[in-house]
């Protein structure tokens, strides 16, 4: 197998002449059963190639993930590392310069191989990322697709150091790994995507019980937490004046200002309802309540400076309401035969609910139960308003507002 010295390779495909050692491919297709990871994995395989003579001194996987932040990520090898360091990058980095100029471009591009060695003499060097590695002691690198099912493509890249670079020998011995290890990290990367889809829809804490099994209609326990209900005022007079992106535009931020400190200090947030969230605490954790507040009070300064743009590009500033109690609930799954919802119910649920409509009435934006602050501790903090009657309750309920 004759590689061009220069990134030359598209559109022509390599065939190996000589077979690498069946005992790598067995460890990759037998012996990695047990690793989550696929970091991990690659680490290993690096380390391997070079006990059977390969002179791997970097290694690179480049992913494309399904994920609402990242686009795709990078896992990095180099000779000496015990662990892969992992990078992301975020939607649009397809227009940068650093991708555009760049051998991972290249085979996204329809290149089957892209090799270029680096010594000193080796002719012009086509891709910064060459003059990074030649500084850095490497002699030649290799990339190829990473091939999955459906005609997802991923990338693969070798750098060695030794004098010479990769043989062809040693370059026929890495394509022959190839298809093995196409299967090992594709069956991890689903794995990730599974577990980043769910956590992204339902939550971390959630997720995690699904995937262990939490799947069938009823399944569930009964845990204690601190329950937060938050909704946004007069969003129904905000869909109908303002144009959709304009309203989706704010409806994000509003969320961002809410759920990036209820998931900062440890909260669930269990569902998002139209313009409104459903978080708990679980008491597990003894400062639940306490991490609760905090995170109310970051709410509501991030609110304040996402009302200052509002009120800079002629909006009205956004109100909302919070509703705030403790008790047991029922997490798990409720719904029909086909579809579920992971989420929590209960009399408790039900009274931070009532909690935040009486935000309306009373014109406070956060209100909090007795049971609550008799719990966090802090009614020197608090404002009593008194008894008030619930929807649905007898006994009035002991308010307090933030």
């Amino acid at each position: 197998m004759q590689f061009p010295t220069s990134a030359s390779l598209r559109h022509e495909t390599a065939e190996p002449q000589a077979a690498p050692s069946r005992g790598l491919i067995d460890w990759l297709m037998m012996e990695t059963r047990d690793e989550r990871f696929i970091d991990n994995i690659f680490v290993e395989l690096c380390d391997r190639l070079n006990e059977a003579g390969i002179p791997v001194s970097r290694g690179t996987l480049h992913f494309r993930i399904l994920h609402p932040q990242w686009f795709g990520a990078r896992i990095l090898w180099q000779r000496g590392m015990d662990k892969a360091e992992i990078d992301t990058v975020g939607y649009g980095f397809e227009a940068t310069p650093q991708y555009q100029h760049s051998p991972i471009h290249e085979l996204n591009d329809g290149a089957t191989a892209v090799r270029q060695r680096l010594e000193p003499g080796a002719g012009e060097l086509s891709y910064p990322i060459y003059d990074e590695l030649r500084a850095e002691g490497h002699t030649d690198y290799i990339a190829w697709p990473l091939q999955h099912t459906l005609g997802k493509q991923h990338i693969i890249s070798f750098a060695a150091d030794r004098p010479g670079g990769f043989t062809d020998d040693d370059l026929a011995f890495l394509a022959e790994l190839l298809p093995a290890f196409a299967l090992v990290s594709e069956i991890r990367l689903k794995s990730r995507l599974a577990r980043t889809l769910l956590e992204t829809y339902v939550g971390p804490h959630a997720s995690e019980q699904i995937l262990a099994g939490a799947t069938t209609r009823g399944s569930g326990v009964t845990v204690g937490a601190a329950i937060l209900i938050c909704d946004l005022r007069d969003f129904t007079g905000l869909s109908d004046l303002w144009p959709r992106d304009d309203v989706i535009d704010i409806l994000n931020g509003y969320f961002d200002a809410m759920a990036g400190p209820i998931e900062q200090h440890g909260g669930e947030i269990l569902k998002f309802m139209g313009d409104g969230l459903l978080a708990i605490f679980p008491l597990a954790n003894d400062a639940a309540c306490n991490r609760l507040l905090k995170a109310i009070r970051e709410a509501q300064a991030e609110m304040t400076v996402l009302n200052e743009e509002m009120t800079k590009n002629g909006h009205k500033p956004l109100g909302y309401g919070i509703g705030v109690h403790v008790g047991d609930v029922m997490y798990g799954n409720i719904g029909s035969r086909s579809r579920l919802d992971f989420t929590v119910i209960g009399p408790a649920v039900n009274i931070a609910s009532r909690l935040e409509s009486l935000t309306k009435e009373l014109k406070r934006p956060v209100l909090l139960s007795r049971a609550f602050v008799e719990k966090a501790g802090c009614g020197g903090e608090l404002e009593s308003l008194g008894p008030h009657h619930l929807r649905g309750l007898e006994d009035p309920v002991d308010v307090f507002a933030f």
